[in-house]
């Protein structure tokens, strides 16, 4: 993993960070010797990797969905290590629930985890942020495979890459980056148990132009590179991290 000096020291928050993807990206972080906060609804999983990591790790059970929690969360992080150097939007759910079997509440639900919670934790967020300040949220390579059984989760994700652009745009004079990642199909241990069969990584090793299954810890890398100042002229992009599923 290579090493950002910039990052030493700095506080990041990330949504979703007690397992998967989002725990890979809290050990990364953690490895560079920044602050690390983290949310998550899963307590024991959050309380285990904090009690794991140590003192510089900070595990909260949040519940994304709710505005008031999302704020009050926000800013006992900011009272804790003012500024928020990095925001990591993460935490999302993805089912698979065909368009006749999905209900109104299934949609908003969906819509209300996976989208609406990057809007609130971004807009309670900037005010403590600093120039050079980063925001990294999560959408999807399913934008651009569109599998079926997956609309609300692709809408959501299209939703993510969108605000993305904008708030890129809306932030820019503030030296704010805002950029967005879209993960390949990623062996992560709910992936595994769920949905990856004989079949689904036969899939992968068909779609992907570099037929290796994608790890957790390549996402978390290029999550630390967006975070840093090495990427300091990139801001409202999408960064594709699917080993070229997505390549055309």
């Amino acid at each position: 993993m290579p090493t950002y000096s910039d990052l030493r020291g700095q506080t990041v928050v990330i949504t979703g960070g007690a397992n998967g993807i989002g725990a890979a990206m809290v050990r990364a972080f953690h490895a560079q010797e920044a602050r690390v906060f983290f949310c998550d609804i899963d307590s024991a999983a959050g309380i285990k990797l904090s009690n794991e990591l140590g003192e510089t790790v900070t595990f909260s059970r949040v519940d994304l969905t709710r505005e008031a929690d999302v704020a009050r969360w926000i800013k006992q992080v900011a009272k804790a290590a003012s500024p928020i150097d990095i925001l990591v939007n993460n935490a999302a759910r993805d089912p698979r629930i065909p368009l006749g079997k999905m209900s109104a509440a299934d949609w908003d639900n969906l819509f209300a985890t996976n989208l609406r919670a990057y809007f609130l934790t971004a807009r309670a967020t900037v005010p403590f942020m600093p120039r050079g300040g980063s925001i990294i949220n999560f959408a999807s390579v399913t934008f651009h495979n569109a599998p079926p059984d997956m609309t609300a989760y692709v809408a959501t994700k299209a939703g993510a890459i969108g605000f993305t652009r904008s708030l890129a745009r809306e932030l820019g004079p503030r030296r704010i980056r805002v950029n967005v990642i879209s993960p390949g199909w990623t062996m992560t241990a709910r992936q595994l148990k769920e949905y990856v069969n004989a079949a689904a990584k036969k899939q992968i090793r068909q779609s992907q132009c570099i037929p290796d299954f994608i790890q957790p810890e390549d996402v978390a890398e290029v999550a630390l590179f967006l975070a840093s100042d090495a990427s300091r002229a990139i801001t409202g992009q999408e960064i594709l991290v699917d080993r070229g599923w997505a390549h055309s």
